[in-house]
């Protein structure tokens, strides 16, 4: 995996939630692959999703997963993963990733995926 604490330091996000320690590994990995979400997007999409590393930073990647995830509209940041062909990067994809499978509720990994289906 690609050392990502220069870039966590550049904008300014903790590898903490809400001023605690995570919970477990799994939680902090996940938040780490939020973070990755942005660089990537960032790096290979020209696309700088602020208002999404604001969020991971000042809530958490799970937190944030979450949010995204049950808001009733469709994310500016998922739009653009789609016109990219990249929903690979959307929170949704990762929710669905059995690695972080313990930190979603079956109703979680369904939303997820009925937000994914129509454009698969």
């Amino acid at each position: 995996m690609v050392c990502l604490r220069p870039l966590l330091d550049e904008l300014g996000i903790r590898l903490a939630n809400d001023g605690g320690e995570m919970t477990n590994e799994t939680e902090r990995r996940f938040h780490l692959a939020m973070v990755e979400i942005y660089q990537t997007a960032k790096r290979e999409l020209g696309y700088n999703a602020k208002r999404f590393i604001q969020m991971v930073s000042d809530q958490g990647g799970l937190a944030t997963a979450r949010q995204l995830l049950w808001s009733d509209q469709i994310s500016d940041g998922f739009e653009t993963l789609r016109q990219h062909g990249r929903l690979d990067l959307s929170v949704g994809a990762h929710v669905l990733k059995e690695e972080f499978a313990e930190l979603f509720t079956d109703e979680d990994r369904r939303r997820a995926r009925d937000r994914l289906a129509p454009f698969r």
